[in-house]
Order: C-alpha cells, then sequence, then structure tokens
C-alpha cells in the first residue's frame, strides 16, 4: 500500500506558475500509474494530468501545453508543473495512484489519494 502527501499548492497570480509535488512511501512509485486530479467547489473531481509506469502521459484537454506531470523514481515521487495559469485552474488539486498499467480517467479506478492541495489563481 502506498501513501501520498501532495505539496506546491498556494496563490498565484494568472499567468503564473506552480509546481505540485507528491511524495509516496510505502512502496515504490514505479509499481502504479499516477494521476492528478482536481476538484473545484461545485464541480466533479477530473483528471488534469496522468503518467503510466512505462511513461505514457496524458493530459486534459484544458491543461495541454500548460501542464507538464513528471515522474522521479529515485525520489519516489511524481511532479505536475503548472504555467499559464488561469482562474478556472482554481481547484484543490490531488495526487492518486491505481495499480495496473493503464491510464484511466477515472476517479474511481484510483485506490490511494494524497490529503489534496489548494490552488488558487487570481485574475
Amino acid at each position: 500500500q502506498v501513501q501520498l502527501v501532495e505539496s506546491g499548492g498556494g496563490l498565484v497570480q494568472a499567468g503564473g506558475s506552480l509546481r505540485l509535488s507528491c511524495a509516496a512511501s510505502g512502496r515504490t512509485i514505479s509499481s502504479y500509474v499516477l494521476g492528478w486530479f482536481r476538484q473545484a467547489p461545485g464541480k466533479e473531481r477530473e483528471l488534469v494530468s496522468a503518467i503510466s509506469r512505462s511513461g505514457n502521459t496524458y493530459y486534459a484537454d484544458s491543461v495541454k501545453g500548460r501542464f507538464t506531470i513528471s515522474r522521479d523514481n529515485a525520489k519516489n515521487t511524481v511532479y505536475l508543473q503548472m504555467n499559464s495559469l488561469k482562474p478556472d485552474d482554481t481547484a484543490v488539486y490531488y495526487c492518486a495512484a491505481r495499480s495496473g498499467l493503464l491510464i484511466s480517467v477515472k476517479a474511481t479506478e484510483y485506490a490511494y489519494w494524497g490529503q489534496g492541495t489548494q490552488v488558487t489563481v487570481s485574475s
């Protein structure tokens, strides 16, 4: 079983950047597909980006070209670099992990979750 702890959220102006980190413990992240989800008030949790065990990546259309996901297996950490942030990116961001080989966009298919980190983008 893996435990996940996010960090790096905060308040930033539109056009700014943040880098979220998700530190794992308990098991190596190389065993999992890792995803970053976000949930804004009154909205469903959505997959923003994910990275498979082989390094394949997924990005939601709304963040393509602005966000970059990466994993450092040696540090047992996954990152989400967020550039050109917009007010619509404001949400709680969650790191999640699922066993298996394939990326899934469904939150229900991720068994392990961090506590979330707030990202607020002001206009």
